[in-house]
């Protein structure tokens, strides 16, 4: 059996997020903790709920909308740089650090469609806008005592695209398929995680990514007949196993989903694997990474270029 990264070797697939709290929850209590991406019956909304029970010190939720909750809100629109900016502001304005970013806000399979900002929507959403919220409140992080995280949220569909380098945009729609400009987003997940650690981890920061797992919830409202055949045809051009008619694919439920973020960003023993990415409560299977998000100048480059598409340098 290959040695398990976090702390609970009997973590798996099946563990709920109520299991994962209440094993971590010395590690939640006491810390501000900020999440994107709350819509109701989401994984978001139901991490918060998760780590509510666990006496953290406050938890500042981030969505399109304000909701009423029993903590802090804060409008946040990734696909809107000017907004972004106006919530990252806010965010630094209030007194105290952030010791844990959660950054689950993510669309999925949008039909081609630009943010106001000009940028191709699942990656200008999942990526640009979560880039650049995270570096705009980094002061705030790196005044946690505790050893702040980030924790980005990518997917199994990573597997479906590199960084397209020369046409993030697919030729302004074009060659726009959903799947693979969804895959794109999510490496670019991955990677801005590498990149964090390799320029802030000397800092004291910590940053994760991971696979939540095939989850039915509101993110797939832009799915329509046909979609789902449509991927796994994708899936068997591409030469991926998810491809094959025998392919055993599982789902898991809402809290299932979520018990990965917590571990994500509670975990102490992570300290000793930073960047990593995880599936499942531990480390993801080595077949589950695809190289092209694992690789450090990747990394790099994608901040330089997430750096062009923000027009804003951020050095550490």
């Amino acid at each position: 059996m290959v040695a398990s990264i976090t702390s609970n070797r009997n973590f798996n697939a099946s563990t709920t997020g109520e299991e994962a709290a209440r094993a971590l929850s010395s590690s939640i209590a006491g810390k501000t903790i900020l999440v994107t991406g709350v819509t109701p019956g989401g994984l978001g909304a139901h991490f918060v709920k998760v780590v509510a029970a666990h006496q953290p010190k406050l938890l500042i939720l981030a969505g399109r909308s304000a909701t009423k909750t029993r903590g802090r809100t804060l409008e946040l629109d990734l696909s809107s740089q000017v907004n972004v900016r106006k919530a990252a502001a806010e965010v630094l304005f209030w007194q105290g650090p952030v010791d844990v970013l959660v950054n689950t806000a993510a669309v999925m399979g949008t039909p081609y469609e630009k943010t106001v900002d000009g940028i191709e929507m699942q990656f200008g959403t999942n990526h640009i806008g979560h880039f650049l919220f995270t570096n705009l409140i980094m002061r705030k992080l790196l005044e946690s005592s505790t050893g702040p995280r980030v924790v980005n949220v990518s997917s199994a569909g990573h597997r479906r695209s590199d960084i397209r380098w020369d046409d993030v945009g697919f030729q302004d729609g074009k060659a726009y398929h959903k799947f693979r400009a969804y895959g794109q987003s999510k490496t670019a997940n991955i990677l801005f995680s590498l990149e964090l650690v390799q320029r802030l981890g000397s800092k004291g920061l910590q940053a994760f990514s991971l696979d939540p797992g095939a989850v039915p919830t509101n993110l797939s409202r832009y799915v329509v007949d046909g979609d789902g055949a449509a991927a796994k045809a994708l899936d068997k051009e591409m030469g991926f196993k998810q491809g094959s008619d025998t392919f055993p694919y599982t789902w898991k439920n809402l809290t299932q989903g979520t018990a990965t973020h917590v571990v994500a960003a509670f975990d102490p023993k992570l300290d000793e694997h930073n960047g990593s990415y995880l599936k499942d409560c531990q480390l993801a299977p080595v077949d589950e990474l695809q190289p092209f998000a694992a690789d450090k100048n990747s990394a790099t480059r994608l901040w330089k270029l997430s750096e062009e598409l923000v027009g804003q340098s951020f050095v550490y």
